[in-house]
Formats: structure tokens, sequence, C-alpha cells
């Protein structure tokens, strides 16, 4: 029997503002590739967002306001990029022989079950993470 696979931290939070879950039915679903997508596009802007604030901050002349506007910028993508680290850090398959307090660790995640959302075959649960 394999074990479960742990809810998937989607790229975008709930209109409450907090987490959202995936708990997948199966691989390949609509919210599944809609996550995919957002993921790529968010770490795209990340990238062209870094270049943009390295040329504003390389310009001894740029205004105070676009130095503020790169920096806040710079700020929602690093979010964003954590948010995705933290995503597929928590699908990364636990290594073989690691203690089981360990494994634990590595998916840890609880889910305010309130709202769920059956799309297609999978379940988005916003939730809480402590």
């Amino acid at each position: 029997m394999e074990p479960p696979i742990p809810p998937r931290l989607l790229p975008w939070p709930s209109p409450e503002g907090k987490p959202c879950f995936l708990v997948h039915g199966s691989e390949g679903g609509y919210v599944t590739r809609l996550a995919d997508e957002m993921e790529a596009m968010q770490l795209t802007m990340g990238t062209d967002v870094l270049g943009f604030a390295r040329a504003v901050l390389n310009d001894q002349s740029s205004p105070a306001a676009e130095v503020r506007y790169a920096g806040v910028r710079l700020a929602e993508c690093l979010g964003d990029v954590l948010r995705v680290a933290e995503s597929r850090g928590m699908r990364l398959p636990v290594p073989d022989g690691a203690d089981a307090e360990d494994a634990d660790d590595l998916g840890d995640t609880d889910t305010d079950t309130d709202t769920d959302t059956d799309t297609d075959t999978d379940t988005v649960r916003p939730g809480v993470r402590p």
C-alpha cells in the first residue's frame, strides 16, 4: 500500500487570506494543472521583477518612488516564490530509512475542512498551518 499523498499548498490564498490546500483525488486534475501553471508564472514574474529591480538599484539617480516600487514588487515576488518552495518541499518523497518522526515533520499539515470544493478529481481546502 502506497503512503497517502500529502495535501498540496496552492499558490494562491483563500478569499480570507488563509492558505489553500489541495487534497488529491488523482494527479493531473484541473486544479493541479492550474496550480502548476500559476507557479510557473510566479517564478517567471520573480525573475523579471528581479531584473527590473537590479536595474533600478544599480542606477544611482533612480527616484525614491521607483526604488520603493521595486522593493514592494520584490517583496510580493519573494512571498510567491517562498510559497512555491514550501509547496514543492512538502511534496518531496521521504527518503528510505528516514525516522518516522522525521517523515511526519516533512508532511505535517493541518487543514480546516469547513469549506470543501470538489473540482474535477481534486478537493480544495482553505486551511491554517501551525
